[in-house]
């Protein structure tokens, strides 16, 4: 017979033994009230089609140029990349590589890492590591800042507004959905459904 699966809850720290629970419910902490998990609607399947989505957003977002400036007869296509190569050209490394960890770097390993552990579970099937892997996704949760990076340029924008044309290309709509994506992945997606498959198949 299996140990029962126990839960800390993060306000307190008071051990409770996980239970299933309804659709649509949660479970709170005894002692401090805190929501210690909750049962979220076809949330692995509706996680998961947001995640394929997010990868193709993604690899559109830096295939295609995020926008065009036309300055007295000159025409310049600028990609994602180009901000930061330009960043860590004018002795600005720090910052250059700061913003190529939290709009490139992070954001593609939470989605791949999500797509390795959700594919697989879908399956009926457990990868490889995949404790370790969810583990490494739900820590690169908060590091994944593409909503700051675009305030960044929208006021960049405004400015260059009035000195030349600014023509905004697909990458930036691709960019603008991706940041939606990821935000409706963190909002459908219920660890504890992870967990409770790993915990079935291990």
């Amino acid at each position: 017979m299996s140990a029962p699966r126990m839960i800390a809850c993060h306000e307190c720290d008071l051990l409770h033994r996980v239970r299933p629970l309804p659709v649509g419910t949660q479970a709170r902490c005894t002692r401090c009230g805190a929501v210690l998990y909750r049962r979220r609607r076809n949330s692995l399947d509706r996680t998961l089609a947001l995640n394929i989505a997010g990868l193709i957003l993604f690899a559109l977002a830096n295939s295609f140029p995020f926008l065009a400036m036309n300055f007295e007869g000159q025409h310049q296509q600028i990609v994602l990349l180009t901000g930061i190569r330009e960043m860590y050209r004018q002795g600005l490394p720090e910052i250059a590589v700061l913003v190529l960890l939290t709009t490139i770097i992070s954001p593609l390993v939470q989605l791949t890492g999500l797509f390795y552990v959700l594919l697989p579970l879908k399956l009926d099937r457990l990868p490889p590591a995949v404790w370790h892997v969810f583990r490494w996704v739900r820590k690169l949760q908060p590091w994944s800042m593409l909503e700051v990076f675009m305030l960044g340029i929208l006021v960049a924008l405004v400015k260059l507004a009035k000195m030349a044309d600014i023509v905004p290309g697909i990458s930036l709509f691709c960019f603008l959905g991706l940041i939606y994506v990821l935000a409706a992945i963190s909002a459908s997606l219920d660890p504890n459904s992870v967990w409770e498959k790993w915990w079935d198949r291990r």
